[in-house]
Parts: C-alpha cells; structure tokens; sequence
C-alpha cells in the first residue's frame, strides 16, 4: 500500500473530526453524524479497489 494512499485517509480523517467537532460545538448533532458517516463512507469507497487488490495477490500466492 502507498503511502500517498494513508496520508489521504489520514487526512480525511483529521477534516471529519474538525468538522465534527465545529458542528457540535455550534448545536448541530444531527449534521455532524451526518458528516462523520460521509466521510467513514468515502474512506470505504477508497479501500475497496485496495481490497480486491489484496483478494487477487492472495489468490495469486495460494494459486487458488
């Protein structure tokens, strides 16, 4: 896995959680859940494609 790949999750991840805490502090719960179940959703989006990735080389190894 790149690391370019977990420097963009890791950052993702920091831009929720300031989001996320903003968006308590002012009163508004319901869109901070709503921003921190977007942004677990795009971070899922981007480990599927490395996920298959990861299927295939083991398939490869094993000769499955």
């Amino acid at each position: 896995m790149e690391v370019n790949f977990i420097f963009k999750i890791a950052a993702i991840g920091i831009i929720i959680a300031v989001l996320n805490t903003l968006l308590v502090r002012s009163g508004r719960d319901d869109q901070a859940m709503l921003t921190t179940l977007a942004g677990v959703i795009v971070v899922l989006l981007m480990l599927i494609p490395k996920i298959g990735e990861l299927f295939d080389t083991v398939r490869r190894i094993f000769d499955l």
